[in-house]
Parts: C-alpha cells; structure tokens; sequence
C-alpha cells in the first residue's frame, strides 16, 4: 500500500523554531536555526516512515471563515507582522520552502482555507486506498484517525504514533467522537470556550452514554448532573457553533493529484540541503 506522509507545515515550523536552545546564525551572520530544524526532523520523520508520498502544507495569510462563527476564534494568536525578524518564525519561511523544493517535496500554502482543512480533504479522500500519516502537534487532527490515518505527534525519540487505540485509551471516546469531545470541553490553543463544568471525564461520558454531541443536546434534560444538565442547556448554541469551528471540512479542492506527490529518498542529509540552497 502507498503511504502518504502529510506534513503540516506551519505547526513543524513553530515547533522547530522555537524548540531550538539557541539562535543559530550561518557564517554569513543569517539565522538558520527555523531551517536547520525543519529539515532535520523533516528527513527524520522520512527515515522513520518511509513515505511513497509527501505533501507540505503552511496557513497563509487570509480571511478566517470561522472567525464569521466567533470572532475570539483564535484571537489569542501572536500577530507575527509586530514581531522582529529574530523572534519571528515566518521569517525563515523562505528558506523552508527552498528545502522543500531542493528535497522535491510539493508544498503549498493556503489562500481560501485553513491547512487543517486542505489536510483533512487529503485525508478523507484517500484514506481508502492509501496509508496516510499526519504529521502534527495539533490535536483537531485526531478527529480524522481511522484504521488507515494516524497522527505522528514529532518529539525526537519521544515520538509518538497516535491511533484509534491512542485515542480511546487517552480519551475514552472514538476519533469520530472527537470534534463533538473538544466542542464540550472548549479548546485553549485556538481559544474556544467550552461548557462549565463540562471536564474531559465528564465529556467522554456524556459521548458514551448519548453517542453525539447533537444528541447530547436532544437529551440534555435527561442528564443525570443537575449541574452539568443546567450547563449543557444553557451553552447550546454555543455548543453547536463549537462543533462547526472545531470540525475539519473536507471540502477543499486538492491541488496536487497522489501521482504528483510521489517521493523517494535518496539518504540525502541536511547539510546537504542547507549547502544546495546556500545557507552552507
């Protein structure tokens, strides 16, 4: 079986930029520690998976259709237009993307969606003829793990592998419950507000005693808790307008055909890379 390896390209770049213990600067005086990382791990995932396909893919910079649905959607987020280039990870994008192609890995970045979405599409597409694993530390991401779609949540030799078996054992719910899961008890990372007194515990037992998040609400009068029942009721609405921010749509047009992502590493290391795209 093929196996496409999806990276998300935005998340890795946080991750690697900010995970390094020291600015990094070639001996032209150019920071590179964003790149060196990123290349990096990224040949290191490769090794590890053995990928047939591979696909990057970054958020760019565009109107957010859920902040329409709530507008503290990801307000909490750091506007990286304010912040100095030495502190600033899209600073490095550039070189990223020259890896990228020096690698002939296809990448893009989105202009009418959130990557998360464009994954997704990806995803629920292929998931039936092809192993795909999603390389990312974002948990929305889980809601789309099935028997042929994992998680690779990158940390080195604490790597971990996340499937429907993770999930459950983690959570107590399925990954299809996943979206209703996050909707209950809110999601601090992209600041989504939950219902009070709606805890993880309490969330994955409402899920396996009502199935769905809509029929929790159908049944809320028949929660035993009088004060989980009152906070269900209450936070309907926002309950449901949760659920729609949360859910990955898997309606994006995919831009590259599995054929056009094909991939075959050649052992290729990363000083190689940096030396190819001159930061070596």
């Amino acid at each position: 079986m093929n196996r496409l390896l999806i990276i998300d390209g935005s998340n890795l770049l946080f991750q690697m930029f900010f995970g390094m213990p020291a600015r990094i600067v070639n001996e032209k005086g150019k920071a590179i520690q964003g790149t060196l990382g990123f290349v990096g791990g990224l040949l290191k995932i490769i090794r590890k998976v053995g990928p047939t396909h591979i696909f990057a893919v970054f958020d760019g910079e565009h109107k957010n259709n859920r902040q329409e649905l709530n507008p503290d959607y990801k307000a909490n987020r750091i506007d990286y237009n304010m912040i100095s280039e030495d502190k600033n990870p899209f600073s490095q994008l550039k070189d990223i993307y020259a890896g990228l192609d020096y690698l002939s890995v296809k990448h893009i970045e989105t202009a009418d969606c959130e990557a998360d979405d464009l994954i997704a599409s990806y995803a629920l597409s292929y998931n039936k003829y092809t192993e795909i694993i999603i390389v990312s530390l974002d948990s929305d991401f889980f809601q789309l793990i099935t028997g042929t779609v994992s998680v690779l949540r990158y940390r080195g030799e604490k790597t971990v592998v996340c499937t429907p078996e993770y999930i459950t054992d983690r959570f107590g719910i399925t990954p299809g419950q996943y979206a209703d899961f996050k909707a209950l008890t809110g999601d601090t990372a992209d600041n989504i507000k939950g219902a009070e007194k709606v805890g993880v515990k309490t969330a994955a037992m409402l899920l396996n005693e009502f199935g769905t998040l809509e029929n929790i609400l159908a049944n809320a009068e028949h929660i035993k808790k009088p004060s989980v029942r009152k906070s269900i009721i209450r936070n309907t609405e926002k309950l449901r307008i949760n659920y729609k921010m949360i859910r990955l749509d898997a309606s994006t047009p995919l831009p590259f055909s599995m054929q056009e992502l094909k991939y075959c590493y050649n052992k290729i290391t990363t000083g190689e890379v940096l030396k190819g795209i001159g930061l070596r």
